[in-house]
């Protein structure tokens, strides 16, 4: 299923084969329209692939089970396929602020755990890639904002790869736009427990870096420089040690967007081969339903069409 429509609204519910060994399940905010018995049954499957990392679990965000979290989060969870247990999710928040005079949604990174059994399979691609393309397309192609939280070498060089005008950003030497710190003023304002960072939490402007940033509930998360996975291009690796305290618990603040040029890496580089039809075929629907669909209805203006046009002309 692609999507499903609840309260005047569509959202994803998106499941995708990976090989022969895995299954994706992507479910936009599943607080909203799926009931309590399988929402329940949802966080408790991200709970223990957080077991299998954490053991003595983390309290924050989606897997607090707080209807408010699961009403603005997209979760994309993977399984095997024999023994039907979950074995990674990338757990994805909506955060509504203001640009330009209105309400936009950025897509926040959020929180990654893969069972360490499972981390040589390369599947960040999936978890990660794969919601990413569907946003983006579902918005017409529209450019979205996201978001990153981390002090992580490995995955501050994958957004600064994977997206479109990151800042802060290891390979290149720029500045921020107004927009960009406009987005991060709000984002430490309005929804700083999305990734964690308590009220004690300072976030500098000029580098973008949020100091002392685990509240209580997710100090296991906080580690230090030698524990964290480190990114091939020393670059990355050097500019975290450089700028970050690790006993402290800093983290870098990333913002950039996705757009067709990074989907177009994404799918000419990250897919494998053997997955890029599948996924192309899988897309096109949800593309069809943001583009032809209305251009149908456009040009239909005499029938009703329920909640796009409830009356006649």
């Amino acid at each position: 299923m692609v999507s499903v429509k609840r309260l005047g609204r569509r959202y994803l519910d998106f499941e995708f084969p990976v090989r022969d060994e895995a299954r994706l399940r992507i479910v936009e905010r599943p607080g909203l329209w799926m009931r309590a018995a399988p929402l329940e049954r949802l966080v408790d499957e991200m709970r223990q692939v957080v077991r299998t990392v954490v053991p003595e679990g983390l309290h924050y965000g989606v897997l607090t089970g707080d209807k408010h979290r699961l009403d603005n989060a997209l979760i994309s969870i993977l399984y095997d396929k024999r023994s039907h247990r979950p074995i990674a999710f990338n757990a994805f928040a909506y955060l509504e602020i203001e640009l330009h005079g209105r309400p936009v949604d950025v897509l926040h990174l959020g929180l990654i755990m893969v069972d360490p059994a499972c981390r040589a399979k390369g599947y960040s691609w999936v978890i990660v890639g794969l919601p990413c393309l569907l946003v983006f397309l579902r918005n017409g192609l529209q450019p979205v904002w996201i978001t990153s939280v981390s002090q992580v070498p490995a995955v501050c060089g994958a957004v600064a790869r994977g997206f479109t005008g990151v800042y802060p950003s290891p390979f290149t030497e720029s500045r921020c736009t107004f927009t960009q710190l406009s987005i991060a003023r709000q984002v430490m304002e309005r929804h700083r427990a999305a990734f964690g960072a308590g009220t004690q939490a300072q976030f500098d402007e000029d580098r973008f870096i949020i100091r002392d940033g685990y509240a209580p509930g997710v100090e296991n998360l906080k580690k230090t420089f030698e524990q964290v996975a480190k990114h091939r291009d020393e670059r990355v690796n050097d500019a975290c040690r450089r700028s970050l305290d690790y006993p402290r618990g800093d983290d870098f603040l990333q913002v950039g967007s996705i757009d067709f040029a990074c989907t177009r890496e994404y799918l000419l580089r990250s897919v494998p081969r053997d997955s890029l039809p599948s996924v192309l075929y899988r897309a096109t629907f949800v593309l069809l339903g943001r583009l032809v669909v209305p251009l149908l209805h456009w040009f239909m203006p005499k029938r009703q069409w329920g909640d796009l046009r409830p009356w006649r002309p």
